[in-house]
């Protein structure tokens, strides 16, 4: 039997198949159906104010600004503690403002022997003044001196030279130094290079003031606090380029009684300098015996 071709169940078929599409919208763009979101869309654009503490919590932010503003006075500074020193250690203090013009360095111990150097470094390779620094007993007769450091920036460096077993306290003021007094300045005496000069002290004063100077010259002397023939208490070897600019003055406690001192000019003659040594603390329960035994001699003045 022929196979017979019949075009009207084709165009019938492809009707059909159109009006199928059609329906779906399958081949339609953009018409696909929205999809429900049950979740917001979250904003992420950038928050209209730049500042990062406006993000914060209020408290929070109330603490940062109050940390902020807070000022510290000079009244609330606390004094510096004394700082340790081992045995064979050093320690440095630098001070670069120039307004800095004096430093007062006082060394002490538990009891024990103190020796130290004691070195002002201005600028490198320039140490315009030195000490050697040798006490007894650092906690009876402590090592109290005032170095000048004009035209900053300086460096205070200290070296404890002495064994391991014995550590020295170092404290460091460069806001109130001690000054000489009246009496000190107005009685320095000279001393001729190779010279020297002793002070005897009467018991009842505690401590004495030494001042020395030159006209600008260099400064060697070495100050010795004696007690007794050929007991030293404490001695101090002093070096300075320019005893105009940069004079030495300290407080020496002189407990006890039978206590001199003697300042030697180690320079050569043709570099003198000029000694002032006066009574600093007078202890006045023990000078009310003076109304019985008459006129006390407080600091003596004896050339050789």
């Amino acid at each position: 039997m022929a196979n017979t071709y019949t075009p009207r169940f084709n165009i019938i078929n492809i009707l059909k198949f159109a009006f199928a599409i059609t329906g779906t919208k399958a081949f339609i763009p953009y018409t696909t159906s929205k999809i429900n979101q049950r979740v917001p869309p979250v904003n992420i654009g950038m928050p209209t104010k730049t500042d990062y503490l406006s993000t914060l919590p209020p408290e929070i932010g109330l603490k940062t600004s109050t940390v902020e503003t807070q000022k510290i006075t000079p009244a609330t500074q606390e004094i510096e503690a004394p700082i340790l020193v081992q045995g064979g250690s050093l320690r440095t203090w630098s001070y670069r403002s120039p307004l800095v013009e004096q430093v007062q360095v006082v060394l002490s111990s538990e009891g024990r022997p103190l020796d130290a150097d004691l070195e002002l470094w201005h600028g490198p390779d320039n140490t315009p003044c030195k000490l050697r620094v040798y006490v007894e007993d650092g906690h009876i007769r402590p090592f109290n001196a005032v170095i000048a450091t004009p035209r900053g920036p300086n460096t205070i460096a200290i070296r404890n030279i002495g064994q391991i077993e014995f550590p020295l306290s170092v404290q460091v003021d460069a806001e109130t130094p001690d000054a000489p007094s009246n009496e000190c300045t107005s009685s320095a005496r000279t001393i001729q290079g190779g010279a020297l000069r002793t002070y005897p002290f009467d018991p009842l004063v505690n401590s004495v003031q030494i001042l020395l100077k030159t006209d600008g010259r260099p400064l060697n002397a070495r100050i010795e606090l004696l007690q007794g023939p050929n007991n030293n208490k404490q001695v101090v070897e002093l070096y300075t380029e320019d005893g105009f600019t940069r004079p030495f003055f300290c407080i020496l406690e002189t407990p006890d009684t039978g206590n001199v001192v003697r300042v030697v000019n180690t320079a050569p003659v043709e570099f003198p300098m000029t000694a002032a040594v006066v009574p600093h603390t007078i202890d006045q329960e023990m000078s009310s015996y003076k109304a019985i035994g008459g006129t006390a001699i407080l600091g003596g003045d004896l050339a050789f």
